[in-house]
């Protein structure tokens, strides 16, 4: 028999603590689907899924970060269109000049207000979900979808 699992990724929502408002940081995908996307990859065997947040983004955005805590997972089948994975999505403080690497074609700083329109993936949701928390303190809620 033959087994079909999800595969683990995590992303990492990066607010850069020594810069007025703490914007956070979007890489613009350099590999299908293009478009903006929040720091992140997938998780390798043996890892955890804390270690494989602090390696995608020193290769990502070059930057070194501290993980504050775990926001939410992510796991509707559609979310990635290449294959069904689930992300861990954590919350996380950097300080310094990012630089794009790895798959990251270009990265940005944005504010809530600034966020592009062509996302990848569920990251609009991710977002949305996420600036909701910062703003009011709020969670998302656990929505049950078949």
């Amino acid at each position: 028999m033959t087994y079909r699992n999800p595969i683990p990724t995590v992303d990492i929502i990066i607010e850069l603590t020594d810069r007025r408002d703490r914007p956070i940081i979007l890489i613009e995908r350099q590999n299908p689907p293009y478009g903006w996307a929040i720091p992140g990859g997938f998780v390798d065997y043996g890892e955890t899924m804390e270690t494989a947040a602090f390696r995608e983004a020193k290769e990502e955005i070059s930057l070194e970060v501290e993980l504050l805590e775990q926001f939410y997972v992510y796991s509707h089948p559609d979310r990635d269109p290449r294959k069904h994975t689930i992300s861990v999505v954590f919350l996380a403080t950097a300080t310094g000049e990012p630089k794009a690497a790895d798959d990251a074609k270009n990265l940005a700083l944005f504010s809530q207000w600034e966020i592009p329109t062509n996302l990848c993936f569920d990251h609009a949701q991710i977002l949305k979900d996420y600036w909701y928390y910062r703003n009011y303190g709020i969670r998302p809620r656990l929505i049950i979808r078949s």
